[in-house]
């Protein structure tokens, strides 16, 4: 039981933001008897375990575990791969042990990686063991067969016997710069494409991609704190120069390969590949400037594809996760922007309207398409921070969570895992159904917080700007004003306003440290309308305007002293608060300034040329979009506003040459800054005193800055 003498950014470091001890990763067996799913023992354990929730037909549900990593390592400390640790800073996974699973088709049948070797788990008899193959492994994955696993060791594709029989290389890398089954880093940082190979269904051959990082700029991640250490080489591709070259082939497990033919001059990103009985393969492929994609269907004998759609924008296409498909009956499942709405589309049909803004397709049945979706700009009442589960075919829409919050679910046949958050409650609760009736909930050993987010969820200004306010805990009408502190992340695919409990804790804390703490969600953050977050294209500036006209518009009803203002926020939400101070400092009086992308031309193709477009084309939007040009720094000259700048000198994602930029510049310009490295730290702060100090750190910078007592 936690003890409530500890301090909150301790305990929220520890357990690693209350994730530790929540079961995730679901998985529902086709014939409903199992749920499967990844879980650690306690509220402050790290290593994932592998367990099974037994649904007996007429009998009671039962949890067990079946795969335990100090069980299976005989306590031996786990070791990654320098590969292994990357695919987890792209997914952003800081946990141990089991942290990832693959089944065969009848979930009978588990493999995963750990400590760099393969495993593969029985799941009716719950027992795990580890395979003779060649590591480190990365990503194993059964065929749907289950006789079968599939891996990558060293950039080579391999097979092996689920008995561990049988292992050779379907494909080996020819050169040092390329890799087979993995996905390169844009894919996986950006287009939620983790994984680069695929089984058919009749699990005789795979689509295996094949990535060369050649023409990729090389840079070097060094840590001045170790200088004996020889830097990093990472192949980052930024804003205007080259991409890795992705091509992608049909193997079979005799080794013979097909490639899969394309116009990859045209369309050379690789966003999605699905393959199941219901069809033949089916791509999507996006054009660089990320305006036109193809939904491709392959023909596995010759390599050539067919197109079975084209979408064009002349702004950008959104990527969505469960999407392109195919529906059972052989129709192209996709998600559409349409009649400026979000819309799922099942063949020729438009099967929701502008009520609903699509987020994701869960699920494709016999009968219907189970998808998550929040409340569209027309819906009858605004649902602020929420997203619901719905089911959808040529009948209609049926929403399948209830009461206010964020919900999300993971269905096979007529069973359902339906996870979901609450402002009311700390942490989730996943419930499982059958039929629409609750069977059993999944236990949670993550810890109950210290504290209680007290969430006042409301819109602001002409826009109607989600927001989300918080008080000090015991704050009184009488007791005045208070300053403000800004929390945004403010920006594209970082949704800050929610109806849930645990992501407003640390706004919370802040609060409780004598401020109101406002979190806005303006123009480009997700969840409204495609022209919400379309509206950015060119101007991520525009953001800071959003964020002024909710505070302004909630000074009328929230005790704010506008006065005394500061903004604080990581990486997007960084670059946000960099951007308020020196180009709005006559509303922002201090920032925190976390891992920021200050100039845009540091950043990776994918993002940033879907916002910016092409640096060579349009110098003058980099420009003016960058913290680190002229402008951001001369027009506000008079007025000089405190900064601490925050970056992890292992981040390669936002590189520490964003920040150490930034500062050059404000020294150039002669304005005072504090600037704080995290050596070792990547994107991520997993490490618990890192973590617990940057929150304490940043609330005396805050209070200095902002000239308050205590």
């Amino acid at each position: 039981m936690t003890s409530q003498k500890i301090s909150f950014p301790r305990q929220h470091a520890r357990t690693m933001r209350f994730t530790l001890g929540a079961p995730r990763a679901f998985t529902v067996s086709p014939d409903g008897e199992r749920v499967i799913f990844l879980r650690s023992g306690s509220g402050t354990d790290r290593t994932g375990r592998l367990w099974v929730l037994d649904l007996p037909a007429g009998g009671t549900p039962k949890e067990r575990v079946v795969a335990d990593p100090e069980t299976l390592l005989g306590g031996s400390a786990e070791r990654l791969s320098a590969q292994e640790r990357a695919r987890r800073e792209r997914s952003r996974e800081g946990s141990s042990g089991i942290v990832g699973y693959a089944v065969d088709a009848a979930a009978e049948l588990a493999a995963f990686a750990l400590s760099g070797k393969v495993y593969v788990a029985e799941l009716r008899a719950g027992t795990a063991r580890a395979l003779p193959v060649p590591g480190p492994v990365i990503d194993p994955r059964p065929s749907p067969d289950g006789r079968r696993i599939a891996y990558v060791s060293k950039g080579a594709l391999r097979v092996v016997g689920a008995e561990g029989d049988g292992d050779r290389a379907l494909a080996e890398p020819e050169g040092a710069n390329i890799s087979y089954g993995l996905a390169e880093f844009i894919a996986a940082e950006e287009m939620q494409r983790s994984r680069g190979f695929w089984w058919s269904p009749e699990s005789d051959r795979l689509l295996v991609a094949r990535v060369d990082d050649s023409p990729v700029q090389r840079w070097w991640i060094a840590d001045p704190a170790h200088p004996e250490r020889r830097p990093a080489e990472v192949a980052y591709p930024a804003a205007g120069t080259p991409n890795a070259e992705v091509r992608l082939f049909v193997v079979g497990l005799d080794g013979t390969r097909t490639e899969v033919l394309w116009d990859r001059a045209r369309h050379p990103y690789l966003a999605q590949v699905h393959w199941s009985s219901a069809g033949a393969p089916l791509l999507l492929v996006q054009a660089r400037d990320q305006q036109s994609q193809l939904f491709l269907a392959v023909d596995t004998k010759t390599g050539t594809t067919r197109t079975v759609h084209v979408d064009e924008d002349p702004v950008w296409l959104e990527i969505f996760p469960g999407v392109p498909a195919w529906a059972p009956d052989g129709r192209l499942v996709r998600i559409a922007d349409e009649g400026g709405a979000r819309v799922l589309a099942v063949g020729d049909r438009l099967l929701t309207g502008a009520q609903l803004q699509l987020q994701a397709v869960l699920d494709i049945g016999e009968s219907d398409v189970l998808i998550s979706a929040s409340a569209g700009e027309e819906a009858a009442e605004p649902e602020i921070g929420e997203s619901h589960v719905y089911r959808v075919n040529e009948l209609g829409v049926e929403r399948v969570s209830e009461g206010a919050g964020m919900h999300s679910a993971v269905r096979a046949g007529d069973v359902t895992v339906l996870v979901s958050h609450s402002l009311e409650r700390p942490g989730a609760r996943a419930d499982v159904f059958r039929d629409g009736k609750r069977i059993a909930t999944v236990a949670s050993h993550a810890e109950e917080p210290v504290l209680s987010a007290r969430v006042h969820l409301t819109e602001g200004g002409a826009r109607r700007i989600p927001c989300a306010v918080l008080l000090p805990e015991g704050y009184k009408e009488s007791d005045g004003p208070l300053p403000v502190l800004m929390d945004p992340y403010g920006g594209p695919h970082g949704r800050r306003v929610l109806a849930a409990h645990n992501p407003h804790l640390t706004s919370q804390w802040f609060a409780d440290q004598g401020f109101a703490v406002v979190v806005a969600d303006g123009r480009g953050a997700p969840g409204r309308s495609p022209g919400w977050e379309k509206a950015v294209k060119n101007n991520l500036v525009l953001t800071v305007d959003d964020q002024i006209e909710a505070l302004h518009a909630l000074a009328g009803r929230f005790p704010l002293d506008l006065g005394k203002v500061a903004i604080r926020g990581w990486s997007f939400g960084g670059y946000l608060a960099a951007l308020a101070v020196l180009r709005r400092p006559d509303v922002f009086h201090a920032a925190v300034v976390g891992a920021p992308v200050t100039d845009q031309r540091l950043y990776d193709t994918h993002y940033t040329e879907r916002y910016l477009g092409d640096p060579a084309k349009q110098p003058e939007v980099y420009a003016h979009n960058s913290v680190l040009t002229d402008e951001g720094l001369s027009e506000a000259a008079d007025q000089v506003r405190p900064m601490m700048i925050i970056h992890g000198l292992a981040d390669d994602n936002v590189v520490v040459a964003h920040s150490l930029r930034l500062s050059s510049a404000l020294l150039s310009a002669g304005r005072p800054h504090e600037v704080l490295p995290l050596s070792g730290v990547t994107h991520m702060t997993p490490q618990e005193q890192v973590a617990e100090n940057l929150l304490l750190l940043q609330v005396d910078f805050l209070k200095r800055s902002l000239e308050l007592r205590g």
